[in-house]
């Protein structure tokens, strides 16, 4: 079940850089993550009364709901939007990849979890090998005025995606699933979305493309629905840390479809890179070692 959800989360958001940039350009970046989350949290209602699980959540996670839906699906989303103005994607695409490290980082400081150095090391090298995809795309874009800006928002980002997966496991902890937590989260984020678009004066145009409309419907159903709750859902079983490496192996699924759709050219420092990022996802998924001397059937956490 854990490879499965790990494939599913990789494969999907592996392919979502192409789709959100097909989204780029008529309509407002808040607009356009407003619509994909008004959609997938309408998708994810439907589901759970499909199935005649509860609708609502309990009281008590209403400020976890709300400050995940404010980091998770609206800032994190608005941050690498806006990024992607001055920095090349392959640079968001890495500092995106650090999200195992921060998830590890903020596990150890607010959830008390052992940082595993096995994860550690992997997350390490993955984004060695990351860096080593993307190193050639970034000749001559190094001096750019807002670089520093970019970046900056990449990071914070990356930071309000590693705090939303937290705040996950914490209400998967307290007994919740991410069916219901990911609709209601989704409903919280849209809902600032569209009132900070509102204030702002935005537009609520609609660019009625086969483009765009395949681009968000793509983005809303099999990129939000399926994969933020494969995502989630892998976050409660094996822990954020260990989940957040994914993060580190769908920039390669997006290099990939980007040779087909973009005409991106492989190197070599690109193919050492993958290895890398191969060999560091093995490792970040080494079992923890047994104690010596710990009894054949002692459970050994991490």
């Amino acid at each position: 079940m854990n490879l499965s959800l790990y494939l599913t989360t990789v494969l999907i958001w592996g392919t979502t850089w192409i789709a959100i940039k097909f989204q780029l350009g008529v309509v407002p970046a808040p607009v356009s993550i407003a619509y994909r989350f008004w959609i997938a949290a309408l998708v994810l209602m439907l589901i759970l009364l499909a199935r005649r699980q509860p609708m609502l959540p309990p009281r008590t996670a209403w400020r976890y709901l709300l400050a995940q839906g404010l980091a998770l699906f609206c800032c994190n989303f608005l941050c690498f939007y806006y990024a992607t103005m001055w920095v090349p994607s392959g640079l968001v695409a890495v500092v995106f990849s650090t999200a195992p490290i921060w998830n590890a980082i903020n596990g150890r400081l607010f959830m008390q979890r052992p940082i595993r150095p096995q994860v550690l090391g992997g997350a390490v090298l993955g984004l060695a090998g990351i860096v080593m995809l993307f190193l050639p795309s970034m000749h001559g874009h190094w001096n750019d005025s807002g670089m520093l800006a970019g970046l900056g928002l990449a990071l914070l980002g990356t930071l309000c995606f590693s705090t939303g997966n937290l705040l996950s496991s914490r209400m998967q902890a307290l007994g919740m699933q991410p069916w219901l937590t990911n609709a209601w989260a989704m409903l919280c984020g849209a809902t600032i979305l569209t009132l900070g678009a509102l204030l702002l004066g935005m537009p609520f145009t609609f660019d009625p493309s086969a483009r765009y409309v395949g681009a968000l419907l793509y983005l809303a159903v099999p990129g939000s629905v399926i994969a933020f709750t494969a995502y989630l859902l892998l976050v409660g079983r094996i822990g954020p840390d260990r989940a957040a490496y994914c993060t580190v192996l769908f920039p390669v699924v997006a290099l990939t479809v980007s040779t087909f759709f973009e005409g991106y050219q492989w190197s070599s420092l690109a193919l050492a890179g993958l290895l890398l990022v191969i060999g560091g996802n093995l490792l970040a998924f080494m079992p923890a070692r047994k104690p010596a001397g710990a009894p054949a059937g002692a459970k050994i956490t991490s």
